[in-house]
């Protein structure tokens, strides 16, 4: 994955218009990306839209806190560090499966790629536990800036994560239902669904430490740029 990275960034980076860049790309003819599988690449638009998307859900939270926001009166349970915790171990499981992939060690997998998805259901029910928590307290979408863009976000994750686990239902269920040496065959829609996987987790963290960790901190700093 780390090389894949690199490879997007360094494209990313590069200045066509140049004559030794130009040189350069003459040899490949544009398949800079030719190895990457369709599954990928479509992971790839995802990461496209979905990181506008998020990147406007913070940006309108962060110009939109009044002066007289109370942050004693934000709400902080463990339960959001419990569903960081499961997302990391989510990340952890597919390095292991991608590992494992590399290595041709294909026992494993299965099992592995089962546990992706009861982790992700059980976050998924933590969040929404957590909602009603929040609403019984009285904490709800109208009540500060903070608790709107908490919502909005955590459903915006939510439904970017159904929509992975429908992917990993099916490839899950083909993957199950095959000989163990046929999973390699699968080998890149697993690696597609580690990627997906790994934008959740890199979201998620974002949001976590902007909204919940380091909050008031944010907060005190946009207070000073409205003032």
């Amino acid at each position: 994955m780390s090389s894949f990275i690199k490879k997007l960034f360094g494209t990313l980076v590069e200045k066509p218009w140049e004559k030794n860049q130009a040189e350069i790309d003459d040899y490949h003819q544009g398949k800079t990306f030719e190895a990457l599988s369709p599954q990928v690449s479509a992971v790839i638009v995802i990461f496209g839209v979905s990181t506008v998307l998020f990147s406007l859900v913070l940006t309108g939270y962060l110009y939109t806190i009044p002066k007289d926001q109370d942050t004693m009166f934000l709400f902080k349970p463990n339960l959001l560090w419990f569903n960081t915790l499961v997302l990391i171990l989510v990340a952890y499981l597919f390095r292991k499966i991608t590992k494992d992939l590399e290595n041709i060690r294909l026992s494993k997998i299965k099992k592995n790629l089962v546990q992706v998805g009861g982790l992700s259901y059980l976050f998924l029910f933590c969040q929404i536990f957590f909602w009603f928590q929040l609403m019984n307290s009285g904490k709800i979408v109208s009540t500060n800036s903070y608790f709107t863009s908490f919502y909005f976000f955590t459903a915006l994750h939510g439904l970017h994560l159904l929509g992975g686990l429908l992917f990993w239902g099916k490839v899950c269920s083909k993957i199950l239902k095959i000989k163990e040496e046929k999973i390699i065959e699968e080998k890149k829609s697993l690696e597609a669904l580690s990627l997906y996987w790994t934008f959740l987790l890199v979201i998620w963290f974002v949001f976590f430490l902007v909204l919940f960790v380091f909050n008031d901190t944010v907060i005190a700093w946009c207070k000073s740029l409205i003032s």
